[in-house]
């Protein structure tokens, strides 16, 4: 296929996805935030039972992870975790036409002192959580109820179309997102600069990345956060929104801890990501449906194995 024609029928799907996007958007935002949650479990529940797009690899995943577990329900957790998914989509749709006192009232934070206390020190923050609960208030519901802005590192969207509605929904009430294209520089300067930076720490790294053990197995992580905060000393304090009964997010908050690194740099930088990711790991034991488990977490463990195997061969 010539490259203009892939141009033109790469067009032709962004107008496609755009349309199919819509509508979704405009409901969304016509609702009320328990009609806009319940949409979202509804539409999440139909695509997992009537498409399963990922939920091989969702089993999968948890076929790893809880391996005590029976098949009937691991397959709780993954109908859960399609429910969570596209709930916290509609959610972060139906901020785009909400008020500040409507987002504000989603959320309750239970200590909210440990993040207002590590800004306070003037080294900036790390406001770091995962694909978890619902990630999509970082910029909206959290920061309105900390009484700080919170610049989000995000991926753009791949349609650009759907990318400006999101990154508009994002930037309404004072915060904001700086992309991960963006200069490095960049983030580092707002942490200079006292900022508190909203960061997911649940991404699969490239084969470059620090490699942790993520509930037994060995996950390729960005070594962003951790770089930072030992570059600027900026404290990381991971965040966490627990859905209630009624609907609403209940945040926790707990620091990690930078006490006690030692060695190279490198090495730095691998103990302190281990930390984090430990902490939501724990979390993730203890709210399984609220993760993204359709996510290709251990796609390179099979290349660290390989790797470590040769390593080992070699001396």
């Amino acid at each position: 296929m010539s490259e203009p024609r892939r141009r033109i029928l790469k067009d032709v799907q962004g107008w496609i996805e755009y349309a199919a996007f819509l509508p979704l958007n405009l409901i969304a935002r016509s609702l009320s935030f328990r009609s806009a949650s319940r949409l979202g479990w509804l539409l999440g529940g139909f695509f997992y039972r009537r498409f399963g797009i990922r939920k091989k690899i969702t089993l999968d995943n948890l076929e790893h992870a809880f391996p005590e577990l029976s098949p009937a329900e691991r397959n709780r957790i993954a109908e859960g975790a399609f429910r969570g998914y596209i709930r916290s989509l509609v959610e972060g749709l139906w901020t785009g036409g909400a008020t500040a006192d409507e987002v504000r009232a989603t959320t309750i934070l239970r200590n909210p002192e440990v993040a207002r206390e590590a800004l306070a020190r003037g080294k900036g923050l790390i406001l770091m959580t995962g694909h978890f609960g619902q990630w999509e208030f970082v910029v909206s519901a959290l920061p309105l109820n900390l009484g700080f802005p919170v610049i989000a590192v995000a991926q753009p969207q791949r349609n650009k179309h759907i990318d400006a509605i999101v990154t508009a929904n994002r930037s309404r009430f004072g915060s904001g997102t700086v992309t991960m294209r963006q200069s490095v520089r960049d983030v580092y300067q707002l942490l200079r600069n006292g900022k508190a930076i909203g960061m997911l720490g649940d991404q699969s790294g490239p084969k470059e990345s620090v490699f942790v053990e993520v509930f037994g197995r060995p996950a390729a992580t960005h070594r962003g956060a951790a770089s930072f905060s030992l570059k600027a000393g900026s404290p990381i304090v991971m965040f966490f929104l627990v859905r209630l009964p009624d609907g609403r997010y209940e945040g926790h908050f707990e620091e990690v801890s930078r006490e006690g690194l030692t060695g190279t740099d490198d090495e730095k930088v691998l103990e302190l990501t281990r930390r984090h990711t430990s902490v939501l790991e724990r979390m993730i034991r203890l709210y399984p449906d609220h993760w993204l488990w359709m996510h290709k977490r251990w796609k390179h463990t099979e290349y660290f194995l390989e790797k470590q195997h040769q390593d080992t061969q070699a001396t």
